[in-house]
């Protein structure tokens, strides 16, 4: 009898055993997925804009994930993919970007939306740019007139676009007594250059998401040349095996998904009039801004 109970229990447990192994994962079951984190490596604008705010907590809810969100300029944001210490980037430097995809870094990079830079300075203007059209034409009057200038020096893609704005106006400006890089985040920036009443690069949807605290007015924009493009693009996980690849699949996918596109659309309208970005998922890049 005691030899029956033993058999029996022994029968028991390896059945449980089974059971273990052959149970469905919480994926195949529908539930939620088995890496809930998804580390986002992103621009500073899209946290400073507060549309993040708005998408992350509807990604989470519908998706099971928990974002990670870091902040920080496109370039940093390129540097944590290569080490794989993010698994997708939503970021606005499109020559780093096609760099960092050919090296094998990057996968899937998807166009999400745009906004444009602008030039913004204090209202006395002492550089006398208000209304100018030709972005590198407002740098040099900015140079000529020894106007503070205050850049984020971050190797951002604001950065990015500063220094092609530079090399258009044929102008050095590194070392200049005018010329103050705050190595800090596009909100941070535009705060330092209102405190000191300089001029600066920004993105539109961080300027008027933080315009009622700052002392700058828009005084140059409209140069097809400060077009500012973002791409939702996956850290290759063939390269950081780690890296949670069906997490920022969900994330880009989501990104680029007919409803979040209908969110961007309508970012900032009630506040300003309107919208923050513009949704471009699907498009050419070629057709932006007409």
């Amino acid at each position: 009898m005691k030899i029956f109970r033993n058999s029996r229990l022994i029968m028991l447990l390896v059945a449980a055993v089974l059971l273990a192994f052959c149970a469905p994962n919480a994926d195949a079951a529908g539930k939620k997925p088995e890496l809930k984190n998804v580390i986002l490596a992103t621009t500073t604008s899209t946290q400073d804009s507060g549309l993040l705010d708005v998408l992350i907590p509807i990604f989470e809810k519908k998706t099971g994930y928990f974002v990670k969100t870091i902040a920080v300029g496109s370039g940093q944001a390129m540097a944590m993919g290569k080490k794989g210490e993010a698994d997708v980037m939503l970021v606005h430097s499109p020559e780093a970007e096609m760099e960092f995809v050919k090296e094998g870094f990057g996968v899937n990079r998807r166009l999400v939306m745009h906004n444009d830079f602008i030039i913004v300075g204090p209202g006395a203007d002492p550089a006398k740019i208000k209304g100018m059209k030709s972005a590198a034409d407002a740098l040099k009057k900015i140079a000529a007139a020894n106007a503070l200038f205050i850049s984020r020096g971050d190797n951002s893609g604001t950065h990015a676009k500063e220094k092609i704005l530079w090399k258009q106006a044929n102008i050095t400006p590194a070392g200049k007594k005018w010329y103050q890089e705050t190595g800090l985040g596009m909100g941070q920036t535009l705060n330092v250059a209102s405190e000191k009443n300089g001029y600066t690069l920004a993105d539109r949807g961080t300027y008027l998401a933080l315009k009622k605290n700052l002392v700058l007015d828009i005084l140059a924009e409209g140069d097809a040349i400060l077009l500012n493009i973002y791409h939702v693009m996956e850290v290759n996980n063939a390269k950081w095996p780690k890296v949670n690849a069906a997490g920022a699949k969900a994330f880009a996918d989501f990104m680029v998904s007919k409803d979040t596109q209908e969110i961007i659309r309508t970012f900032g309208v009630d506040k300003f009039g309107s919208p923050l970005f513009f949704p471009d998922a699907g498009k050419k890049v070629e057709d932006l801004g007409k």
